[in-house]
């Protein structure tokens, strides 16, 4: 049976990175717990039947073998363990005996034979990518995945890979988040897929901030995305992805620039009269070089005014106050432009100079008539 001995860092780092995987709750008991595989290296895997992860490291390998222990448990233990040297036992009764300094654990683990395979992913498309970059691309457009189980496909991001680089965009009905980057190189053409905004939170995680490659492998139902020596496969999402660039006006015939900080702050100041029980859309009135922007609730009112850059022909619109705080709050720039045409159209936050590498689009929330 297996047999190891590891520093203990390294271990609560692969703990923490396959738990991430685990399922909090399971019918099958083995899906609580993470399988351990030693043989050349140690080889940790979490999966709860949607998102699985494997993470592997050096280790000094005793006896070969693979057992399951509870994930819970077996963090904890581990946390606890002083920073010294783990030395790792298991005999053929799945009893585990783990010590450490003067600290020794004995728990009972779980044959492997119980654990469920994690899906093999075939390799049809794959591209390379930064990791800080790809973290930053999942973090500035997650915030837009629907959580409306009706319509699956959209509880997931597309990724659109071309020579052009790739593109990732989500969509709730209310917003939408775009964002594009060049890349280095793609292998086998140009190829699109819907990840799920879920796994997608664990790949930022298992993203570092470095100049270091992940690899994003889609297969016939699965994705692999592969950061150094840990992988998370996940099952893609099917269906029809909205058709975003007819969705997205861009003949707009009002340009304001503003500072995020500055919109962000009003917004936050006339925010303070609504709430979850009290909700108000927040009424903006663009004019010449500044905005009016005011809520009224059961609570009160709250006005301010925000200095732009540009002329806003007096346009009134109304937008919930969290859609459009979260899309100035993500976007990668200090300063923005805000496309509007109508009152009841769409509003487009782009850069205002350079390429476009990002756009968030905030659908506006009708206002009724001030009395």
């Amino acid at each position: 049976m297996l047999r190891f001995s590891c520093e203990k860092a390294l271990l609560q780092s692969a703990v923490a990175t396959a738990s991430r995987a685990v399922a909090a709750k399971s019918s099958i008991p083995a899906l609580e717990g993470i399988l351990l595989e030693g043989d050349q290296g140690l080889m940790l895997s979490g999966y709860n039947m949607q998102t699985g992860i494997r993470t592997a490291f050096a280790a000094e390998i005793h006896s070969a073998g693979r057992i399951v222990l509870n994930a819970r448990l077996f963090g904890e233990i581990i946390r606890k363990m002083p920073d010294d040297i783990i030395v790792f036992s298991a005999d053929d009764k799945y009893m585990v005996h783990l010590s450490c300094g003067d600290a020794s654990f004995d728990i009972l683990g779980l044959s492997a034979d119980d654990y469920p395979e994690l899906p093999e992913v075939d390799d049809e498309y794959s591209v390379s990518i930064q990791q800080r970059t790809l973290k930053a691309m999942i973090n500035q457009t997650s915030f837009a995945v629907s959580t409306n189980e009706s319509r699956p496909v959209h509880t997931g991001s597309l990724f659109e890979v071309a020579d052009s680089g790739l593109t990732v965009v989500s969509v709730d009905g209310f917003r939408l988040a775009l964002r594009r980057e060049p890349l280095e190189k793609i292998e086998g053409g140009a190829f699109r897929f819907v990840a799920p905004g879920s796994a997608l939170k664990e790949v930022e995680n298992i993203c570092q901030d470095s100049d270091d490659l992940i690899t994003v492998i889609q297969g016939k139902r699965h994705l692999l995305f592969e950061a150094g020596s840990t992988q998370l496969i996940c099952r893609r999402l099917e269906g029809e992805f909205l058709d975003y660039r007819n969705a997205i006006p861009r003949s707009n015939p009002i340009c304001v620039e503003v500072e995020n900080k500055a919109m962000l702050e009003s917004l936050d100041r006339v925010s303070v009269v609504i709430s979850e029980k009290l909700k108000s859309p927040v009424r903006c009135v663009f004019d010449t070089d500044r905005v009016y922007l005011s809520a009224k609730t059961g609570n009160g009112e709250a006005k301010d005014i925000c200095p732009v850059s540009g002329d806003g022909a007096g346009l009134e619109i109304g937008f919930n106050n969290r859609y459009l705080m979260d899309a100035l709050r993500y976007a990668p720039a200090d300063r923005v432009r805000m496309e509007l045409n109508t009152g009841i159209s769409p509003c487009i936050i782009t850069p205002v100079t350079g390429e476009e590498n990002f756009l968030y689009m905030v659908l506006p929330v009708r206002l009724k008539a001030q009395g």
